[in-house]
């Protein structure tokens, strides 16, 4: 088995929620996989297995397999989950497509009652909605935002909490780790939201780092200021990819990195969770995602600490 960190496992060295998207698949099947998962981590985030696609790929037709399994794995092992995610504008059934707008707003409040309802009281967060805008700040010309309209998103929120009043409910993004046109529009959404009395708790930032462009400069003042609306932050998809071949050069500057997205979050108190899209290299999105780019988690794919891992939890 692989050895912990001499400073303990990373769920011991923080007051912070930490996790890692996790699939059902290797959870159920790789007992090593599922072992050093279970030692470092508090918090899992099911990978595919709770979207929409995946739980109602024909209307009324549910498959709750993939997202028990990872449920309960986390009441079994005294997990956290991270619920992600129920409004997108990827990875929904097909059959949204035939709905018009007074039906598609019926059938979205009946899936957030149904897939909330079913793990009421077990999910600590949910993703309530995910992506809804441009890199210039727009709005993405969804299915949800072209049929109900920009209103879409406050009613998200409102059937979610209703749904479970329990949970901590965020808008989740990517590219919106430094501040741009991205994390602008953001900010200013999460803003009239609090105005309008709607209820948001949280603001996730994805963190999909790639070292060729760069760290965000403003990384920590975007944290802050989204901290100063009276909202939560989470990290809540972080990694780093590289590219490939890797050597230690490359290594040590990932390590860099995932230092600087830990101590950003720890720097303002407000941030709650650190979670990775994945730990380990083995089953990392990056490699069939960003040809020649990969190796971006913490562990390598025999479950070794990589430098970032170390650099993290020295």
């Amino acid at each position: 088995m692989v050895p912990a960190s001499a400073a303990g496992p990373l769920k011991d060295i923080t007051t912070r929620w930490v996790g890692s998207a996790v699939a059902a698949g290797p959870l159920g099947s790789q007992a090593d996989y599922r072992s050093v998962l279970t030692r470092e981590f508090d918090s899992v985030t099911p990978e595919n297995e709770m979207k929409w696609a995946v739980v109602e790929p024909d209307r009324g037709q549910f498959n709750w397999s993939g997202a028990d399994a990872i449920v309960n794995y986390a009441q079994q092992n005294g997990k956290s989950v991270r619920g992600h995610t129920l409004v997108w504008h990827s990875q929904y059934p097909g059959w949204l497509n035939n709905l018009g707008a007074a039906e598609l707003r019926s059938v979205t409040q009946q899936h957030i009652n149904t897939e909330m309802g079913r793990y009421r009281g077990k999910i600590r967060a949910w993703d309530v909605v995910n992506e809804i805008f441009e890199e210039n700040g727009s709005r993405r010309q969804s299915i949800f935002q072209t049929r109900m309209g920009d209103g879409f998103v406050a009613d998200a929120f409102r059937w979610a909490r209703a749904a479970d009043p329990s949970a901590k409910l965020y808008i989740n993004d990517y590219n919106t780790e430094g501040i741009n046109a991205k994390s602008d529009a953001v900010y200013n959404l999460v803003r009239t939201l609090k105005q309008q009395g709607v209820p948001i708790d949280g603001v996730g930032i994805q963190t999909h780092l790639a070292t060729r462009y760069g760290f965000p400069s403003s990384f920590r003042q975007n944290i802050e200021r989204l901290a100063a609306l009276g909202v939560d932050i989470a990290i809540t998809e972080a990694d780093v990819r590289v590219q490939l071949p890797v050597d230690s050069t490359k290594l040590n500057q990932q390590a860099n990195y995932y230092k600087q997205i830990w101590d950003a979050c720890h720097a303002v108190s407000r941030c709650v969770e650190f979670t990775t899209w994945g730990y380990t290299d083995r089953h990392s999105w990056v490699p069939g995602t960003f040809p020649g780019e990969g190796a971006a988690c913490l562990f390598d794919s025999n479950l070794r600490p990589k430098p970032a891992y170390s650099r993290i939890n020295p």
